[in-house]
C-alpha cells in the first residue's frame, strides 16, 4: 500500500517522499521545517541544543528559544526585565548564534516575549 502517491521520475512521490525505502531523519525534517518556515534545521539545532551556552546559564533559566521565523530568533522570557536585559544583549547573542551556526546563516533578529 502506498500512501505518498503515483512516483514521479527520480524516485520521489508528489508528496515528495522517496519511494524506494526509508528517509533519513535529516532529510524529512529539512522538508519539514522548510514546510513551516521554521528555519534550517541545522540553525534550530543549535539554538534550541546549545541554548544555554550560547547565552549563559543566568539567562537561559529565564529566557528560552521559542521558534526561528524565518530570520527572527523568538524568545520567551518570564518577566519584564529579562526581556529588557535581553533587548541590551540582542547583538551579543545573534553574533554567538551566527558564529556557532556558521556557515548557516543565522538568525538576524531577535523577537523578545515576555511570557503571561
Amino acid at each position: 500500500m502506498t500512501t505518498g502517491g503515483p512516483v514521479r521520475p527520480g524516485g520521489r512521490s508528489r508528496r515528495g517522499r522517496r519511494s524506494d525505502g526509508p528517509v533519513p531523519l535529516a532529510e524529512s525534517l529539512g522538508a519539514l521545517s522548510d514546510r513551516l518556515g521554521v528555519g534550517q534545521v541545522d540553525v534550530v539545532t543549535v539554538v534550541f541544543s546549545r541554548w544555554e551556552e550560547l547565552v549563559g546559564p543566568a539567562v537561559a533559566s529565564h529566557v528560552q528559544p521559542q521558534r526561528i521565523d524565518g530570520a527572527t530568533l523568538v524568545v520567551i522570557a518570564d518577566h519584564p526585565a529579562w526581556a529588557t536585559q535581553l533587548r541590551h544583549l540582542a547583538p551579543e547573542i545573534l553574533a554567538r548564534v551566527a558564529e556557532v551556526c556558521a556557515p548557516a546563516p543565522g538568525p538576524e533578529r531577535l523577537e523578545i516575549r515576555v511570557r503571561r
